[in-house]
């Protein structure tokens, strides 16, 4: 996606110009970011060498609840099956952002390993992406601000106050606020109460902690999650720019299976 910082425009991704350490170096320097929906010309890009190339597409997008980008996809898809009427392509609204994203996509990718068609794994997305847990905690509100997230007044009196808001995305993949704990470590005890409320390993233990350049709260996470949950396969990776540009740095999540999206 492209994500424009301090008047100039990056593109992240992997082949894009923009790293996740130097997202969060201009972050800290003062530099508010925003980022802009991919182009259908960018998906027609990536989509259609695989097609020519005789493979189908499976594609799990960004929640249409953050954004339009499924829109351009759609957009891409419909050309493209004109194209190339014997090739499947699908497309899935993963209703997750982010590490949520991630931890779907990389559960999919071990449903098709295990030898379901695609169309199997598309199903079984649609099926189990409500399953995904994502609980958030913000480390400062100028971010949200910057993006009309929370008004300015709202923003000084929860600076004030040391509040580190507790938000998650919903069952439309809109990001909610929940609770307003005051201070990290509350705020880390509070994505711990909602993990054991929900938690099910049933589905699987994979459990992801995502950090915006905040490792010491990463692992402070990820300590107390294996302390209470010792059956958590725990993975630890970085909060990129795309959800980065609205929550700013030292943004921790904790995303699991579960019952209390």
């Amino acid at each position: 996606m492209q994500v424009e910082i301090g008047g100039k425009e990056y593109t992240y991704g992997p082949t894009g110009d923009l790293s996740v350490a130097g997202f969060y170096r201009l972050q800290r320097e003062g530099k508010f970011a925003a980022t802009s929906q991919i182009n259908p010309s960018v998906y027609f890009q990536y989509f259609e060498p695989c097609l020519s190339e005789g493979r189908d597409i499976l594609y799990l997008s960004f929640s249409s609840g953050m954004s339009g980008t499924i829109q351009s996809a759609k957009l891409c898809v419909e050309e493209l099956r004109e194209a190339y009427p014997e090739r499947t392509i699908l497309c899935i609204d993963t209703l997750c952002a982010s590490v949520g994203e991630g931890f779907l996509v990389r559960e999919a990718a071990k449903k098709q390993a295990e030898g379901f068609s695609i169309r199997e794994t598309a199903d079984w997305v649609e099926a189990h992406r409500l399953e995904v847990c994502h609980w958030f905690t913000v480390d400062t509100f100028a971010h949200l601000r910057h993006g009309g997230r929370v008004s300015s007044a709202a923003a000084m009196v929860g600076t004030a106050l040391q509040i580190k808001p507790l938000l998650h995305v919903d069952e439309r993949g809109c990001l909610q606020v929940a609770e307003k704990p005051r201070g990290r470590k509350n705020a880390i005890a509070a994505q711990l109460a909602k993990m054991e409320q929900g938690w099910a390993p049933s589905f699987g233990n994979l459990v992801v902690i995502g950090h915006g350049d905040a490792p010491d709260a990463a692992g402070q996470l990820q300590e107390a999650v294996s302390l209470r949950f010792p059956k958590a396969e725990i993975h630890t990776t970085d909060i990129g720019p795309v959800i980065g540009a609205h929550t700013g740095p030292g943004m921790l999540a904790l995303v699991y299976w579960g019952g209390n999206r």
